[in-house]
């Protein structure tokens, strides 16, 4: 890690905890920022008007599994507060209804099958740092994942699409999945937890199949996540993690991955950067279904044959 980012973490950490709403006024700047760029860009967001009932519908229709709440108004877009696993998250939806997103809006007509630039292409440098690696080292192509153990869509990223990827592509050598932790702590308290509990478990393990296991574990019971589970998880492994976890030993790599992602543009979870062995990268926010991911993927190794 660059030393510059080691200054600055003691003084992060302090504030995250004592004042945990920054990360919210952090989107709300985004989102306005979402806004002005709209309307001075190649595209807008007027034309004709879709009604609150209609953007509930839209999300409905996008993501399938989930519920709506309740839909409001806010900085002339519909906020959507849609109901996943139990949690009230909010989605945002423009009203001439063409994007729909978190802070990071898509395309509402969103056809994998249609649209092979389902990525955008980005001139930014990620870093795999020293996080642990799923797959083999050399692998002609890198995803690294930009991710909160929280998140609701992160887990339908791992139980729908990841799966899928591991199956293609990193099992058959092609691809390495790099996680890198960004909790958004403000609105999931345990995320931060989760996380160093993970980085825990890989070093008292001493290997990142460890780390990928306990992942898996966090995901799977996202809805019972404790500091005592995550305790409880980590014996059941075999790994005694009280000491490195009481500790806070890896508070500051977990914020040093957070601002390495905003650094690289990431604004919500999850966000993914897929980068081939010739540097070019590309950026998925949000979980994409696996059909976006394996038209980024085949089009990368086409053009290194």
């Amino acid at each position: 890690m660059p030393e510059e980012n080691k200054e600055v973490k003691p003084d992060l950490t302090h504030k995250l905890r004592t004042n945990p709403w920054i990360l919210s006024t952090i989107a709300l700047v985004v989102l306005a920022l979402v806004l002005i760029i709209g309307s001075l860009g190649n595209f807008s967001f007027t034309g004709n008007t879709i009604s609150a009932n209609d953007a509930g519908t839209l999300l409905t229709n996008i993501y399938g599994d989930i519920g709506i709440d309740s839909v409001k108004e806010v900085s002339g877009m519909y906020q959507v507060n849609v109901i996943y696993q139990g949690q009230v998250l909010p989605l945002y939806v423009t009203k001439d209804g063409k994007y729909v997103g978190s802070m990071d809006l898509i395309p509402s007509d969103f056809d994998s099958n249609a649209n092979a630039g389902a990525g955008s292409i980005v001139n930014t440098e990620v870093s795999e740092d020293d996080d642990a690696v799923l797959g083999k080292a050399d692998a002609p192509i890198t995803i690294i994942e930009f991710s909160d153990y929280q998140c609701p869509f992160c887990t339908k990223f791992w139980s729908e699409t990841l799966p899928l990827i591991k199956e293609n592509y990193i099992d058959t050598g092609k691809v390495k999945l790099i996680y890198r932790d960004f909790p958004l702590t403000s609105i999931h308290p345990m995320a931060q937890s989760a996380a160093e509990a993970a980085e825990c478990v890989r070093k008292v393990a001493g290997n990142d199949a460890a780390y990928y296991k306990y992942h898996d574990k966090l995901f799977q019971n996202q809805a019972s996540l404790s500091e005592e589970n995550l305790k409880l998880w980590a014996t059941q492994m075999g790994y005694n993690i009280g000491s490195c976890f009481d500790s806070g030993e890896f508070t500051d790599e977990v914020l040093a991955d957070m601002n390495a992602g905003s650094a690289a543009g990431v604004t919500g979870t999850p966000g993914f950067f897929i980068i081939s062995e010739t540097g070019e990268t590309n950026f998925l926010a949000g979980a994409y279904p696996f059909d976006a991911f394996q038209q980024i993927i085949e089009g990368e190794l086409s053009n290194l044959t």
